[in-house]
């Protein structure tokens, strides 16, 4: 019998499968070879995540791999209505980003709230100029998305004193229902964005949203690009309607030099690394073979998308009529 076909949409540097050796016809594609190799595959491994070649290749014709999983916390740019409608089993990289991010946006709070930015800039003009930072212990915040990286947000702020209002659609126990949000952001001055794009969330902060933030509130965006309007974003932060924001996900991504997000007053702008420490590539490469190797033993796989959601359920939240799309 013939090894099981994994194909590898592939990105520099490649993924270690060395495990896999010998058991595994491990085979690699681009974004122009994918759909004339998805009808050989029993299994994608999605290592591009940046390619939108999944959802533009899967509605092709011949069989599709059973299973896929993507080396990324978001599934959006693998979702198609035939994607959706297949009984493939869609998995993706919970458990590797959560922390990272969390991390980083604990560092954007202490940044902002001890003015290191502005810092920095006078450092370089050699100006002495004292001024007072805040205090982050007593300061509030709320954290939009109720899934693991969320819920890792809200843990380490509450480390640092800060109160944590974490918001989803609907309520669930110790979480605020999306209802509430405008009341909880009017008297926040931290806003954390870290829910994954479903149609619920896509434009969600715009000219309204951001028009409720008092004028000291922050916001910082570690979801997805989509959820935010951009010109209503830049908008906001040139009339000064609030104190700051930090972007480290766009919708276009990468941004070009002509962007005019690179020159707002008060933004602070990433390149998509919040989730990305040494030795990354590694850890998803790890959690791959181990995922293989959990399938081919017969055993049910971890971390299954939603596809309808587009997001892992959470059980601990979840509820007869089902999860909100802000649970992940």
């Amino acid at each position: 019998m013939p090894d099981p076909v994994l194909l590898v949409l592939d990105a520099e540097p490649s993924p270690r499968l060395g495990r896999l050796t010998g058991r595994v016809d491990v085979r690699y594609a681009d974004a122009a070879s994918l759909a004339e190799r998805l009808p050989a595959a029993d299994a994608l491994l999605v290592w591009d995540v940046a390619s939108d070649a999944v959802r533009e290749a899967w509605p092709g014709p011949g069989p599709r791999p059973r299973w896929v999983h993507t080396a990324s916390a978001g599934v959006d740019r693998l979702l198609c209505p035939e994607l959706v409608a297949s009984d493939t089993v869609l998995t993706h990289a919970r458990g590797i980003f959560e922390r990272p991010v969390a991390e980083y946006v604990t560092g954007l709070v202490l940044a902002f709230a001890k003015d290191l930015p502005a810092t920095l800039a006078r450092q370089r003009e050699r100006r002495w100029h004292h001024r007072d930072g805040q205090q982050v212990a007593g300061s509030r915040a709320v954290v939009v998305g109720a899934g693991p990286v969320g819920r890792e947000i809200t843990r380490l702020l509450h480390g640092l004193g800060v109160t944590v209002a974490l918001v989803a659609r609907t309520a669930r126990r110790t979480i605020h229902g999306v209802a509430d949000l405008d009341r909880l952001a009017a008297r926040a001055d931290w806003v954390i964005a870290a829910a994954p794009l479903t149609e619920s969330t896509r434009g969600m902060f715009d000219r309204r949203f951001f028009g409720l933030l008092q004028p000291s509130a922050r916001f910082v965006n570690v979801g997805c690009g989509a959820s935010v309007v951009q010109a209503d974003l830049v908008d906001a932060l040139n009339r000064r309607w609030f104190a700051g924001a930090a972007l480290d996900v766009f919708e276009d991504e990468p941004l070009g030099p002509e962007s005019p997000l690179w020159d707002v007053p008060g933004l602070l702008v990433s390149p998509h690394l919040s989730g990305d420490t040494v030795g990354w590539r590694d850890r998803l490469s790890e959690q791959f073979v181990a995922l293989y190797e959990r399938r081919s033993r017969g055993e049910p796989l971890p971390n299954v998308v939603d596809k309808e959601r587009g997001y892992v359920p959470s059980a601990d939240l979840d509820a007869p009529g089902g999860l909100d799309a802000l649970n992940a």
